[in-house]
């Protein structure tokens, strides 16, 4: 085994739970099972400690330990999950975080600077744990002491009327090295009912030299009085039913059930009989007639053996037993899938998409010898290979399509951090989180998002005591919503605050030049202003926002991922910003047209059709089925020489609401593209995303439809403006 690799793979990990137990604490108010978010941060927490332990990373696992005997009791109820414990634990959560961070950059030890700020939040957990503790736990864990013969406690004197649940449990061996305290798992158990008898069952102890201290050798034989179901009394045991002997048997059941269980277990028989008599599990005489009753009989198949339990029990149907033999198998078959999934290191992902790009156009080069030789056979294997190119293709695009979800969660921590900080209250709402896109989309999306989610909380929503008056419920709300539409994913950042003023922007854009006083603009040009370099209409400068940078950055940043953003607004109602990107950096399905001798490649998504050119001379615009069509000439937009073929054709584009008409001499077909950078020296030409290589050999620019349809707009004020 490479530690250097494993310590990486717990690295990511650790980063992956510390995530995982961040958006459980800031959820745990709106979870339906606030037990079930309960035991996800206890487990994420516990995860990280043991799995720190194997490597010997002593502060980590010491620091893990007192957030983890917290939460423990959380989860036992001796301790009320509150608001001001909340914010602690999200501040443990960083803690940890930068202890992950400095273990990535080579520091195995405690940093000096950071360890006063660990030992105060430590204190702040421990006041937690001791101001709420209650003697029921102290009094659970003075039963559980191992002596040399089995202790039996009998914690009722009196049986009563009604039957327990018997519960018999032998720790495996490396319960103690992962880290898991035995005690607690019965503190736990007490939290659904009463522990009515217990016997500590000391028999696989070996002699004093030949034990092992980090071994467990500890079982336990329990009666306990609970109104639970099966299920959920497992599930106390859940982080050690892969390493533990667990066997549970129902209230009311058969007596035989009892003799079964004695057999089925490792120590004497006779023994183990009396400690269930003194448990108050069974009495002495059932136990013997029972003996007595089914001496040389053989025990039942494990299967129909849960089943007879079951309905032994009196009150659980045939019905509910295949049910529940049913979901058992459901949960296998998940965990087996999820067994499956590896972890694949991101460079080796680009390496595989680049090899793919040159096997296209390779392929696109093949393709075009057999059309140029006429050779039949040639040209049905190209074509079969052109097929099988596509597949490869797709899914070595899949492999990188990663869900939005995770980036969108990282903003609930953002929101609650930043609402603390203003004053305001304000939540979130996160829709459409299981859209994909290519992940190195994801990556870079995260910080123009951030920009756009902290100044609308700034900016965008009022202070309670204004929204109140203006009639809105005192709690602001910010929307992060994700969808597919066209080839690309839109991504709109909504809030419901008090809009953005058209008539403050436009005055500010005027007084810093940016527009002419004369010039009538649209609302959505308005709107788009706040992108200016410098641009700011905030009356305070705070440490959010107020300087006049960001916003600029956010647009140039989406405009560099290929995309593009818009504002919508209504005063006093609220603001969106929209951003929509393309699915993927790589490779795209395209569209080859010809201008003169230039080819560009139109990305096939944004295609609607493509029709015969049909209209006046010198005219902008044609008439589709009913609706104007604004036109783009790309032999003006490229100032490309040459007199336009006899029959141009028009590729009708559609870029959300929009729609305009492509004037080009040739439609060439589709063609897998694959996506080129331009050198840096090009980055300033507008309406040209990249470049692609044709199988000729030829290079082939690929159009920004975003940037063409902005041309439309401008030609569209114009006109308005002339009229």
């Amino acid at each position: 085994m490479n530690l250097d690799d494993a310590l990486q793979t717990f690295i990511a990990e650790s980063r992956e739970l510390l995530e995982e137990m961040e958006n459980a604490l800031l959820n745990v108010d709106l979870a339906g099972d606030q037990d079930e978010a309960i035991n996800a941060i206890f487990r994420a927490a516990h995860t990280i400690k043991g799995s720190a332990g194997l490597f010997s990373l002593d502060h980590i696992v010491a620091f893990t330990h007192v957030v983890e005997s917290l939460l423990d009791k959380v989860r036992d109820g001796s301790v009320t999950l509150n608001d001001e414990m909340v914010v602690l634990l999200l501040s443990c959560c960083d803690y940890l975080s930068g202890m992950i961070n400095g273990l990535a950059a080579g520091q195995h030890e405690q940093n000096p600077d950071t360890a006063p700020e660990g030992e105060m939040l430590q204190q702040q957990l421990r006041r937690h744990m001791d101001g709420e503790a209650t003697a029921s736990s102290a009094a659970v864990a003075a039963h559980l002491t191992v002596n040399a013969e089995p202790s039996v406690e009998r914690i009722d004197s009196e049986r009563g009327d009604s039957d327990y649940w018997h519960i018999s449990l032998r720790f495996g061996r490396v319960v103690l090295q992962n880290g898991m305290d035995p005690i607690a798992f019965l503190r736990y158990l007490g939290k659904l009912g009463r522990i009515v008898g217990i016997a500590t069952i000391p028999d696989a102890l070996p002699a004093a030299d030949e034990m092992d201290a980090e071994l467990c050798y500890l079982g336990f034989e329990i009666a306990f009085d609970s109104t639970a179901d099966r299920e959920a009394i497992a599930g106390v045991f859940e982080f050690v039913q892969d390493d533990c002997e667990i066997r549970i048997i129902p209230p009311n059941s058969k007596v035989s059930e009892y003799v079964n269980l004695i057999r089925s277990l490792p120590e004497r028989a006779a023994r183990l009989g009396e400690i269930l008599v003194r448990c108050g599990s069974v009495t002495a005489h059932e136990l013997e007639e029972a003996l007595h009753q089914q001496s040389g009989k053989q025990d039942d198949a494990p299967a129909q053996q849960l089943g007879s339990i079951l309905v032994g029990a009196g009150n659980v149907p045939p019905v509910v037993v295949e049910a529940a033999l049913a979901k058992q198998k459901q949960v296998s078959e998940q965990k087996a899938q999820e067994s499956r999934s590896i972890r694949v290191d991101s460079d080796k992902l680009d390496r595989l998409i680049d090899l793919v790009g040159e096997l296209i156009i390779a392929g696109a080069r093949a393709n075009l010898i057999g059309q140029r030789i006429q050779n039949t056979e040639l040209l049905e294997c190209t074509s079969t290979l052109t097929g099988l190119v596509e597949d490869v293709r797709d899914a070595a695009l899949e492999l990188r399509m990663v869900k939005i979800g995770a980036t969108f969660n990282r903003f609930q921590r953002v929101v609650h951090d930043v609402a603390r900080e203003l004053g305001k209250d304000i939540g979130l709402i996160v829709d459409g989180e299981d859209s994909e896109l290519d992940k190195t989309v994801v990556e870079k999306i995260g910080d123009p998002l951030m920009h756009l989610v902290r100044n609308a909380m700034d900016h965008g929503i009022e202070p309670a005591e204004v929204r109140v008056a203006a009639g809105k419920p005192a709690k602001g709300m910010i929307k992060l919503n994700a969808f597919h539409e066209s080839g690309s994913i839109v991504i709109e950042v909504s809030d419901d605050g008090g809009g953005l003023r058209k008539e403050k922007i436009l005055a500010k854009a005027i007084e810093r030049g940016l527009v002419d006083p004369e010039r009538k603009l649209t609302d959505s040009e308005i709107y788009n202003l706040i992108f200016e370099a410098g641009f700011s209409t905030a009356e305070k400068i705070t440490n959010l926002s107020g300087r006049g940078v960001g916003m600029d950055v956010v647009k140039r940043n989406i405009q560099a991922l290929r995309g593009s953003v818009d504002v919508g607004s209504k005063e006093g109602q609220g603001t969106t910003v929209t951003v929509r990107l393309p699915l993927t950096l790589a490779i795209i399905d395209g569209f080859l047209v010809q201008v003169g001798s230039s080819v560009f490649v139109i990305p096939l998504d944004m295609i609607e059709e493509c029709i015969e050119y049909a209209t006046e001379p010198g005219q902008d615009y044609t008439n589709l089925r009913g609706q104007v069509l604004p036109l783009v000439r790309l032999r003006q937009v490229f100032r490309i020489d040459g007199a336009a073929t006899r029959r141009e054709s028009i590729v009708v584009l559609k870029f959300g609401n929009q729609r305009a008409g492509l004037v080009v001499d040739t439609l060439l077909g589709e063609f897998q593209t694959v996506i080129k950078p331009l050198s840096p020296l090009f980055s300033e030409v507008k309406c040209i995303s990249g470049s692609t290589i044709l199988g000729s050999g030829e290079v082939a620019l690929i159009l920004d439809v975003a940037a063409l349809m902005h041309v439309v707009g401008a030609k569209g004020a114009v006109a308005a403006l002339a009229a």
